[in-house]
């Protein structure tokens, strides 16, 4: 597994958990916020590095622009990611 990825995965769940806590009425639960999060994340962190061209070149990416990036784009996909799921769960309730 790229290291990218698991650098992604990891900071979606954080970003997945900080939503859920954030936006008490739109959480899933630590477990579904860290899923919806780990999804995001990994969704997320692709799409920016797609969209940057980040870890295209470069042996790896390990500097420390490229992993600040994928932090941040993991961190902000997890988050969106359960904010879509739990704003999708609660118009199923109603």
């Amino acid at each position: 597994m790229d290291l990218s990825l698991i650098i992604q995965l990891i900071s979606g769940i954080v970003g997945g958990n900080a939503a859920g806590a954030a936006l008490k009425e739109k959480s899933l639960g630590v477990l579904g916020n860290s899923l919806a999060g780990l999804v995001g994340g990994g969704l997320g962190g692709q799409i920016i590095q797609a969209l940057l061209g980040i870890g295209a070149a470069g042996g790896g990416g390990l500097d420390i622009g490229a992993i600040i990036t994928q932090i941040a784009s993991g961190g902000v996909g997890g988050g969106v990611m359960m904010i879509i799921v739990g704003i999708i769960k609660q118009m199923m309730q109603k």
